[in-house]
């Protein structure tokens, strides 16, 4: 059926500040819901208290309130505006217990506003821990045993019936927020009083451990007429017990059989039917045993997540858009797909003929006494996406993205020498950090099998033979050195996504001589299209990745076009703020005439819809990678200043490579940014500063430490936030500041 013309205006809550579980892509959501109604007519009335996101600008919403997402604040909205509908589902767990709140205190029905897009009942039914796992068990799928506390002494008598290690699972929290995994009784009192505490129900949800079961996602949209489809379907590379947002993840599906998938596809639907969820999209997660293929649901989001803007970007199906659409009456195949020019309709379910690879980004350096272990509890502040045409591919072009110093599968343990040193291999393998994926390379460089590797890290040896290939691949590189680079031979390696710089380190060249040497083999990347169908129809959108085949697809215009540079994955300091100022400059540059071209390799941005800009290139920011978009594009100019500290870091190379920077030029930048050059000019115009010095060594640190007088402020050049910053009072801490910190600056 067409739109509902009983509703005039919605209201939709947004998510509120970000926090780690809740980030920028319930921007994404929010911003293309809004879009998508006023595109229906709709009046759309906005509440959410983050003004750095797009949804809160005054033309994304005919009326927008920056105001706490609290259910007596949304009383007097509400009660100003009197909107015919509430649509809860775009602002995460915020939103969700908000409208619950709402409808608890009788607020919608004292000024008769209808809940979309989700019922009440489904999003308790699918929030509530014992009352999805009684649905679950009614229509026949498998849940972990379990059972729910709402106080300590039960949660006792329940642990003594599931065992050690134990899941703790709060209700109505984001990111596994408060819960966590007990394996003795110590750690179970803490995190259960912890879960009891932040769940704003009192109850925590007491299961069974599945922990090393691997790991799967589907994202599935159904409408009001029952047509169901799967948007994408997301493996964890890592197993359970190390939460999803923590987990490196791949889409498609790698690991399962075709039986094994279907079985989990009609799973799936079966739990939207049963929740309830028929206008909108859902994230459903399982969990299978490696040994037997046991199959079981581990839960269900009745609303948008980070998983739906992660799909959404994998297969250039927007979730929230057709899902704001649904929630107003529309059926799936009475929707358009964009990206195909509306040849297909949204019932037609995306195909990818690639392969996309996210890498959580962490920030555990600017909390030295956090526990850096992963559990089931998020501590990633960011992500990065990357699109290849194999995993291997896909992989280091997602490693390189992170801007973590790495390039690829970099070793990080130094020498295994002693029992020690293997014991605390064996410990980083077991035990999750940060790092792991590297740790897992490495391994394999000290003579793990794969059986081992498997053992120690719950990863399925498929995904672990991808790994040891290509530490293989870097063995043989490194044995025949530049020698032995030939044009087969580098087509090979940026077949697996090796880059130029990782290529280097492994020879001996540095990147400008490796670029070289493949330019003389006239070996560059070529750009395939997104366009959900895995080119059964034309794709009339310019979203991009590069690969190296035979074939473009990018098929540049001779319009003026500008190119501007994202921010890359989110961290402390650099984060959502930084894609508003892109997108900004991304609509300035279209009203004022030219095609716009983004690059950026954030999932969770609005700049990452293939709709804010004319072209979107999904690339690791790295100079390899846009260097060969401007080789490709010719744009007469690259816009660096939006995007943080990433492409500021880019804005010296790209000069150097005649590529022309416009707006704030690289000289000016490295004035502001490098701190000798800065301490020099205040000197010039005659201006105060404190008495501060610039040192390249521990020695001279040490020396003009003296001569400036402790306690110091001390920091690096090229950083944001305030990373590896310090106050010191004495030599022994500088001196292990200047070892830790040096890296982390340009120079």
């Amino acid at each position: 059926m067409p739109r509902r013309t009983d509703i005039e205006s919605v209201l939709i809550i947004g998510a509120g500040p970000i926090v780690i579980g809740q980030a920028c892509e319930f921007d994404y959501s929010g911003t293309q819901a809004c879009k998508a109604l006023q595109e229906e007519g709709y009046r759309v009335i906005l509440a959410n208290s983050n003004p750095a996101t797009i949804m809160t600008d005054p033309s994304s919403a005919d009326a927008v309130y920056i105001e706490p997402i609290h259910w007596r604040t949304l009383e007097r909205i509400i009660e100003r505006e009197r909107p015919d509908a509430l649509l809860p589902t775009m602002g995460g767990q915020t939103g969700l217990n908000c409208a619950l709140d709402l409808v608890r205190h009788g607020v919608l029905a004292k000024y008769g506003v209808e809940l979309i897009g989700a019922s009440r009942d489904a999003i308790d039914m699918a929030e509530d821990r014992e009352r999805f796992r009684d649905a679950m068990q009614e229509i026949g799928l498998e849940v972990p045993r379990a059972d729910v506390a709402k106080n300590l002494e039960r949660a006792w008598e329940i642990q003594a019936e599931v065992g050690f290690p134990t899941i703790v699972r709060p209700s109505f929290t984001l990111g596994g927020s408060g819960g966590g995994i007990a394996y003795n009784r110590e750690e179970f009192e803490e995190i259960v009083s912890r879960g009891l505490d932040q769940s704003p129900t009192t109850e925590v949800l007491l299961e069974e451990s599945v922990l090393g079961w691997k790991e799967f996602e589907m994202e599935v949209v159904r409408d009001h007429n029952d047509n169901c489809i799967i948007v994408c379907s997301i493996e964890n590379l890592d197993p359970m017990g190390i939460h999803t947002g923590d987990s490196i993840t791949v889409a498609p599906i790698q690991t399962l059989t075709d039986k094994e998938y279907q079985l989990m596809r009609d799973a799936s639907i079966a739990v939207l039917r049963k929740i309830g969820v028929d206008t909108g999209g859902s994230n459903v997660q399982f969990a299978v045993n490696p040994e037997d293929g046991r199959l079981i649901i581990i839960e269900m989001n009745p609303r948008v997540s980070r998983s739906s803007a992660l799909a959404s970007k994998a297969t250039g199906f927007p979730i929230a858009k057709v899902a704001a659409k649904l929630a107003v009456g529309y059926t799936l195949d009475e929707l358009r797909n964009e990206i195909t020019g509306g040849a297909t309709p949204a019932s037609f379910e995306p195909s990818i003929d690639y392969v996309v690879t996210k890498v959580p980004r962490f920030t555990f350096e600017k909390f030295t006494q956090a526990n850096d272990r992963l559990t089931t509890q998020m501590k990633s502040v960011g992500e990065v996406m990357a699109i290849g045409r194999t995993f291997q591919e896909s992989l280091q072009k997602a490693l390189r993205g992170l801007e973590t110093g790495t390039d690829g599968l970099n070793p990080v343990c130094g020498e295994v020498r002693s029992r020690e040193d293997r014991d605390a291999l064996h410990r980083e393998l077991r035990m999750a950090g940060a790092q792991r994926i590297w740790y897992v390379a490495d391994a394999f460089r000290h003579g793990l099998t794969l059986d081992d590797v498997g053992e120690l890290t719950g990863i399925d040896l498929w995904f672990l033979a991808q790994i040891r290939d290509l530490v293989e691949e870097e063995g043989r590189l490194k044995a025949h050195g530049a020698d032995g680079l030939t044009a087969g031979r580098m087509w090979q390696l940026k077949r697996k996504g090796f880059s130029d710089s990782r290529i280097g380190e492994l020879i001996g060249l540095n990147e400008d001589e490796v670029r070289s040497i493949r330019y003389d083999f006239n070996l560059k990347p070529v750009f395939k299209r997104v366009d959900t169908c895995a080119a059964e129809f034309v794709s009339h959108t310019a979203y991009l990745y590069s690969t190296y085949e035979s074939e473009c697809e990018s098929d540049p215009s001779s319009e003026r076009k500008i190119m501007i540079l994202g921010g890359g994955p989110n961290r402390i300091g650099q984060g959502i703020e930084f894609d508003y100022c892109c997108v900004h400059a991304a609509f300035a540059l279209k009203e004022a005439g030219f095609e716009t071209i983004m690059v950026n390799c954030n999932p969770e941005t609005v700049s990452t819809d293939f709709d804010t800009s004319d072209r979107l290139y999904f690339e690791p920011l790295t100079l390899e990678d846009v260097l060969a978009i401007v080789d490709r594009e010719r744009p007469l100019g690259v816009i660096v200043q939006y995007g943080g500290q990433t492409p500021l870091k880019l804005a010296r190379p790209l000069e150097a490579a005649g590529v022309p920077i416009i707006g704030t030029s690289p000289d000016s930048i490295d004035l502001a940014e490098d701190r000798e050059r800065f301490q020099q000019l205040i000197e010039r115009l005659g201006l105060k500063q404190p008495p501060n010095r610039t040192a390249r060594t521990t020695e001279e640190a040490v020396e003009m430490a003296e001569e400036v007088g402790y306690p110091l402020v001390v920091r690096p050049s090229y950083v944001l936030g305030g990373r590896a910053m310090e106050i010191v009072y004495e030599e022994a801490v500088l001196t292990v500041y200047v070892g830790a910190s040096v890296s982390v600056s340009n120079e």
